[in-house]
């Protein structure tokens, strides 16, 4: 059995990789109503942030086990940030709106362990390069909803390297915690563990969605503007584990 330093059982590896993040200014108001029990919103700088996020999935494994056909593939998720005061200090987490994925037992197995808000959609990706998987040049994630095609797309520029201290990408990347509301109003914290990521600014991103009919008309006026942020993350290998209910 694997156990990480909190005790806790590890419950899934995979890899992310080539993380697309599209970071939006939000009104705090606008989070008090989702906002789990037991977390406080995170602020970088005095502002509060929603990133729309999406990567591949790959290596996925749970318990050391892989499901066939479900190891590999996208997932685009809909997130914004929060901190807990936890006996060892502030563990700084986010709380995932909506998530999508193109697999149904991916799906289920969230909704029933975690409470996630899985939903399974048609979904491909597509990622040119110059050499290989190394030096990406273009990064694009795409999802079927409503007979619509809804993409997330970014091209990055420049040299990856780790975000600098205090920058927002370093908020927006360095979150190791999730935190889910779950069907008693009870909240479940569970922890991922991944190594400081790579950055690559972006030249373009672009996000096509039907925002109001997938995660609710509240949310229309700020996607409304251009995002305050976009980059992509290299990622890496990642370790989850099981959750625990706090309130």
């Amino acid at each position: 059995m694997s156990v990480n330093s909190g005790g806790h059982r590890l419950f899934l590896t995979a890899q992310w990789r080539w993380l697309v993040m599209l970071n939006y200014e939000i009104e705090s108001a606008a989070l008090a109503s989702i906002l789990p029990a037991g977390t406080e919103l995170d602020f970088w700088n005095g502002k509060t942030y929603i990133s729309m996020v999406g990567f591949l999935f790959q290596d996925a494994r749970v318990r050391g086990f892989s499901i066939p056909f479900h190891r590999h593939f996208e997932e685009v998720n809909l997130r914004f940030y929060v901190r807990r005061k936890a006996e060892d200090g502030w563990r700084r987490g986010v709380v995932f709106i909506k998530e999508l994925v193109p697999r149904t037992a991916i799906a289920f197995i969230a909704r029933t362990l975690y409470n996630e808000n899985y939903v399974r959609l048609p979904m491909s990706h597509q990622i040119s390069t110059t050499d290989g998987l190394s030096t990406p040049t273009s990064v694009c994630y795409s999802w079927r909803f409503k007979n619509n095609d809804n993409f997330l797309k970014l091209t990055p520029c420049g040299t990856a390297g780790q975000a600098p201290e205090g920058s927002q990408q370093e908020f927006i990347t360095e979150h190791y915690w999730g935190y889910v509301t779950q069907r008693n109003g009870s909240t479940k914290e569970y922890r991922v563990e991944h190594p400081r990521w790579r950055i690559w600014e972006s030249k373009t991103a672009e996000l096509q969605c039907d925002i109001a009919s997938l995660y609710g008309k509240q949310f229309c006026e700020f996607f409304s503007r251009p995002p305050s942020s976009a980059f992509l993350a290299d990622g890496s290998e990642i370790k989850l584990y099981d959750g625990v209910t706090l309130i």
